[in-house]
């Protein structure tokens, strides 16, 4: 693993860095620099460490797939993100997780009933990552791609779980009651309640980043691969 010893570090940093920013370090950071403060440095370091992450990731020997990627797996992949552009917007409208330095607003968000991607998952945004990894991880199942996808896929899922615990500490029954009307683990089954403004818009935004790849030397994404 000598040739992804950089890519490791700055994935490692980039993980760890979310971690004791949202979790041990937060109040602290809080206290001493403000709401917006904290949000800025955060923002900063996110930022900065991703950029580290995409650095290391395009010069990091790229090494042979694990397996052969057939017109299967294109087609599971695609699916899959597509089911994370329409997670990733739906977790966008009226979600109790977000940041908010109001936390009677939050509280009155998990109050209302869940509706749209919050009858499939809480967490959306995490598991749109989440699906995003693994889609990419099918179709490019390489070394480089493992360990910098993984750990996204590790950050967004990992991260989820210990969301839980600072919003219960946050909004105590509120949490609680919301945790108890929605679902860790996506219900796939509630897809078909979501509304069809999402599906559309998740679709629209699927197949803009799946064309958009051509720009990225990643050709033949989503449908473009047998367009």
């Amino acid at each position: 693993m000598d040739g992804y010893a950089s890519l490791i570090t700055a994935c490692s940093l980039f993980v760890g860095t979310h971690f004791l920013m949202s979790h041990p370090l937060r109040s602290r950071m809080v206290k001493r620099f403000g709401e917006n403060g904290f949000s800025g440095i955060y923002s900063l370091v996110s930022l900065a460490t991703f950029a580290w992450m995409i650095w290391t990731f395009r010069q990091a020997p790229t090494g042979e797939d694990v397996w052969v990627q057939t017109d299967i797996i294109w087609i599971v992949s695609s699916v899959l993100t597509l089911l994370a552009a329409i997670f990733f917007l739906g977790s966008l409208i009226r979600n109790p997780a977000f940041p908010n330095p109001d936390a009677s607003a939050s509280v009155a968000l998990a109050a209302q009933s869940p509706s749209g991607m919050f009858l499939v998952t809480r967490h959306p945004m995490m598991w749109g990552f989440a699906l995003w990894g693994i889609g990419h991880i099918l179709v490019a199942p390489r070394t480089d791609n493992f360990i910098f996808v993984g750990s996204i896929i590790f950050l967004a899922l990992v991260g989820a779980w210990a969301q839980e615990r600072k919003k219960i500490a946050a909004l105590g029954d509120g949490w609680r009651s919301w945790q108890a009307r929605t679902s860790y683990w996506p219900r796939l089954t509630q897809m078909g309640h979501i509304g069809w403004r999402l599906w559309l818009a998740g679709i629209a935004l699927w197949l803009v980043a799946t064309w958009a790849h051509n720009f990225f030397g990643a050709y033949g994404a989503g449908l473009f691969r047998w367009l």
